[in-house]
């Protein structure tokens, strides 16, 4: 072999692979994205340098040595290779698993944005929250848990006071207290509806709901007063027919 060629291809084959007698702390799985990246880096700056390092101290002595050990460090040299591709198949793997963490963390919160619903003919915003606790507390109301229902609701106002369910849950709070024949309570609950949701159409509802609760209490000129004031405020509600029958009770 001429001594030039074999000094150039020995030489170039000992310096890659004397980067395997160096620390390496690149392990597969414990690298993320940035970390792989500086491992590689850093593994080439190494052999860059030992490339000067041995290019510059490189006799025809050294060159016997080096032919000897070439086999060895050809192995060696793959060895490193591997390495570098393990990390960066790592910083790959890295890559897809952030962007599949992005992904689903998107899908995620728009599930928990507040949806668009009509609630009494208006179109409300209504959070995932908000929407189960109502939904759960009328479920309770169908089903003839009219004392836990009424906590529900009560509790449904206290936590979204401003919701655009709220008319409808301090009304079904007010029917579920009449049902459990607590009439001078379901009176008040439905004074809120009322005075806070005049035009909301369980307003004339919670009147009929107070006269019958006034006429439960014996209290007929109270329950005719609110009778012909339901009358002539919601005078085409279906609430305002059933009260014109029931004038006739009164009387």
């Amino acid at each position: 072999m001429h001594t030039a060629f074999k000094l150039k291809s020995v030489t170039v084959a000992a310096l890659l692979a004397a980067t395997a007698f160096l620390p390496l702390t690149a392990r597969a799985g414990l690298f993320d994205d940035d970390e792989a990246r500086k491992a590689i880096l850093d593994i080439r700056s190494k052999i860059e340098a030992l490339q000067r390092d041995v290019a510059n101290k490189a006799d025809k002595n050294s060159v016997l040595t080096l032919s000897d050990r070439n086999d060895n460090l050809q192995s060696q040299i793959a060895a490193l290779r591997g390495q570098i591709e393990v990390l960066t198949n790592e910083i790959t793997n890295a890559q897809q698993r952030q962007k599949d963490f992005y992904v689903d963390l998107d899908a995620r919160l728009r599930k928990l944005e507040p949806q668009q619903v009509q609630v009494d003919g208006q179109t409300v915003a209504v959070g995932v929250s908000e929407q189960q606790a109502y939904d759960a507390a009328l479920s309770q109301f169908k089903g003839g848990d009219y004392k836990g229902a009424g906590n529900a609701f009560a509790d449904f106002l206290k936590r979204y006071p401003q919701s655009g369910y709220a008319a409808s849950a301090q009304y079904w709070q007010g029917n579920a207290l009449y049902a459990q024949r607590d009439y001078k309570g379901a009176i008040a609950a439905q004074q809120v509806v009322v005075k806070n949701y005049p035009d909301n159409p369980k307003a004339a509802d919670a009147l009929l709901n107070i006269a019958s609760s006034q006429a439960e209490l014996k209290d007929k000129a109270a329950a005719k007063k609110t009778l012909e004031q339901l009358i002539a405020k919601y005078p085409n509600t279906p609430a305002a027919q059933t009260g014109k029958d029931r004038m006739a009770s009164l009387k």
